[in-house]
């Protein structure tokens, strides 16, 4: 068993999870089961998945379960722009969240492409 902690991708992932909640709780109340729920479903998603893929025995485990959390954060990305489009953000800069994703996807992309190679 691996211990999620120790990644880089993990701390990120998560990081961007806490942001991701700040962020979406600016968005229009009936955006709450919309837009808000799904983008924040998406963020828990990453983290949840490197925690369970770092709890399975078979490196193919582990390599799907980042391979999701990959597709849930790039879900998240494009989440993310569509709510800009929108005009959800209010006065939060969209930025730096944008930021945390794409180095997010960078570190993440980067451990996959590890495990393939290894």
């Amino acid at each position: 068993m691996r211990d999620h902690t120790k990644l880089k991708a993990f701390e990120m992932a998560d990081e961007l999870a806490v942001l991701i909640y700040q962020v979406t709780s600016v968005f229009p109340k009936e955006e709450l089961y919309g837009l808000t729920s799904q983008m924040r479903r998406s963020a828990v998603s990453v983290p949840s998945n490197i925690v369970e893929g770092c709890a399975r025995d078979s490196q193919a485990d582990y390599l799907r379960f980042l391979i999701i959390a990959f597709g849930s954060l790039r879900e998240l990305h494009y989440q993310l722009d569509l709510s800009k489009r929108l005009g959800f953000l209010g006065d939060h800069n969209p930025r730096p969240v944008e930021t945390k994703i794409i180095e997010t996807e960078k570190i993440l992309n980067g451990l996959i492409r590890a495990l393939r190679n290894a």
